[in-house]
């Protein structure tokens, strides 16, 4: 996995993750983050310790996230509920103290835990002097915040008004966690200058929706279901079609499916083409997404198309098919330059769509 990944990692700037993650979490776009917009890294490790020193600096300024937690503890005074048989246990009873649980509102949260130890891994990486005295400025505030094996956390979190600044803050550590901590053969870690394959391709999907939802409000961006076209409307154990973007006008509607991989085609016999697995998908969504609206009595047009991330290889997929009366195109995205560049080939994937639809009908 780690050689494919740093394959197609050798082909975007690290400051375009940053961009990414802006447009993935919108609280980056804030005036505290702006500047690490304007700054170089020489690694993706920089890149987040910059974000995470910024995120934590602001949730210290509005007060790190709280929860009760349970306590059972030995004590002079009661509190909370007497465990009976621990204290006979522990003989404390003999010491006029009891062993007590009991709920505290506390820092000491799961959340907490995790940044701390993601600060902590960052601060054994290679990032430079400056950013690593940050670092240890910001974990002087988690002193009454518990250790945690960050190979053990459970990321299943869920989110609400209360700590709904810490989602953010969560993801990074998530994707330093995941994507960017290897063991070595003598137990140490270190941090990888790349991100494995599956956290990238989540995070190129999000991305990318993210942006048009952004950038494009004339029309209507999701990640939306595609119904089955069931004759009987039975449906036990389909799988779901989930879309990674669905940008519609009225009813033309266009379908990407949005592929980060090591290799943007697939060989066989010397002879290179399209992930057949990737074309049967975006070709199922297609037509299905076409019987919906055409069961709704609507004009309209459906389209898909296979944005897959450049590599370095010098065959990429590039072609427009016309299949049963449906457009399917396949493209790639580079993201080895500018921001700017970027911007300039997702919006004219809008332009060549729709503008070009409007001006047909």
């Amino acid at each position: 996995m780690g050689r494919c990944a740093a394959q197609v990692h050798k082909v975007i700037r690290i400051q375009n993750i940053y961009y990414m993650l802006a447009y993935a979490f919108q609280v980056l776009r804030e005036q505290g983050y702006r500047d690490v917009a304007t700054e170089e890294f020489a690694n993706t490790a920089e890149l987040y310790a910059a974000i995470l020193a910024r995120g934590v600096t602001s949730q210290l300024k509005r007060g790190l996230g709280r929860e009760y937690v349970d306590r059972t503890d030995t004590l002079s005074t009661l509190r909370g509920k007497i465990e009976v048989s621990e204290s006979v246990k522990t003989r404390s009873v003999l010491r006029r103290q009891m062993v007590c649980s009991y709920d505290e509102f506390s820092v000491d949260t799961r959340m907490n835990r995790a940044i701390k130890a993601t600060m902590g891994l960052l601060l054994r990486s290679d990032i430079d002097k400056a950013r690593k005295k940050e670092l240890k400025r910001l974990l002087a505030y988690f002193g009454e915040v518990g250790d945690v094996d960050l190979a053990t956390v459970d990321w299943n979190m869920r989110f609400d008004r209360n700590n709904q600044t810490y989602r953010m803050l969560m993801n990074v550590c998530w994707l330093v966690a995941k994507g960017l901590l290897q063991t070595q053969a003598d137990g140490s870690s270190r941090l990888m200058d790349f991100l494995d394959e599956q956290r990238m391709s989540r995070l190129y999907e999000k991305f990318i929706l993210e942006y048009y939802r952004r950038e494009h409000p004339e029309l209507n961006a999701e990640a939306s279901y595609i119904a089955w076209a069931l004759d009987d409307g039975f449906d036990d154990m389909l799988p779901a079609m989930h879309s990674d973007v669905t940008l519609s006008q009225g009813c033309n509607v266009l379908i990407i499916d949005a592929k980060y991989y090591s290799h943007t085609t697939q060989q066989q016999f010397d002879k290179r083409s399209v992930h057949s697995g990737n074309l049967y998908q975006i070709f199922t969504y297609v037509k299905n997404k076409e019987a919906e609206l055409a069961r709704a009595g609507m004009p309209h047009e459906v389209s898909g198309m296979l944005l897959y991330a450049r590599t370095d290889e010098d065959a990429q997929p590039d072609g427009v098919y016309q299949m049963s009366g449906n457009q399917i195109s396949v493209r790639t995205l580079g993201l080895n330059m500018p921001f700017e560049e970027i911007r300039k080939q997702l919006d004219r994937i809008v332009t060549e769509h729709f503008n070009r639809k409007a001006i047909a009908v």
